[in-house]
């Protein structure tokens, strides 16, 4: 079996203001800079055998605590990057709350695209296809793997068996450690947003 913990990059100044996607320069503040540094001590007693990241800047500089904590270096992974938002990339949350797509976009996500971006069952197949190639790398191991909030609420609806149309019941907080735990028959979500 293999853990992974799956961790939400730390606070940014975007974080429930503005849809950033895969726009570059948006670092963790310092708020999320003490989350980060927290994180080697929140997993202390972990012996971990890799750490992935999205290769977006607040996931790396998440990730980059525990890594030197660690001693491993931090494999990047787009393939556990943000959901792409296209056209909606750089816009004010609260000011698409009136946008008919966007409300049906927030309903059912499973038949929704962003315009020009992901539908979520794109994001969710492409992170449990990376989720369960690492595991097969890193089999009977634990691996940190530094991720978004939209990207690790796909892979948990997935592994509790949840429909995607209900992903926004899940809270992932910025930091925050979601635990699954894979085996080739077998899956356990053993915490959720912790």
């Amino acid at each position: 079996m293999s853990f992974i913990y799956l961790i939400r990059h730390g606070e940014t100044d975007a974080v429930g203001r503005t849809l950033v996607s895969w726009l570059p320069g948006v670092p963790i503040n310092a708020r999320g800079r003490e989350q980060a540094g927290a994180l080697p001590q929140r997993l202390a007693d972990i012996e971990f055998a890799a750490i992935y990241s999205s290769p977006l800047e607040r996931a790396m500089q998440t990730a980059a605590p525990l890594a030197r904590a660690t001693g491993l270096e931090i494999r990047q992974c787009p393939e556990v990057g943000e959901f792409r938002f296209g056209g909606w990339t750089g816009a004010s949350i609260p000011a698409l709350a009136s946008d008919p797509l966007w409300q049906r976009f927030n309903r059912f996500r499973s038949r929704t695209r962003a315009p020009e971006g992901e539908l979520m069952v794109e994001v969710q197949a492409r992170m449990v296809t990376a989720l369960e190639a690492m595991a097969e790398r890193h089999p009977h191991a634990n691996i940190a793997v530094f991720s978004h909030a939209d990207a690790i609420r796909a892979a948990a609806t997935f592994y509790l068996g949840m429909p995607i149309d209900l992903v926004e019941r899940i809270e992932i907080e910025p930091a925050s450690i979601t635990l699954l735990r894979l085996e080739p028959s077998f899956v356990q979500v053993l915490k959720l947003n912790a």
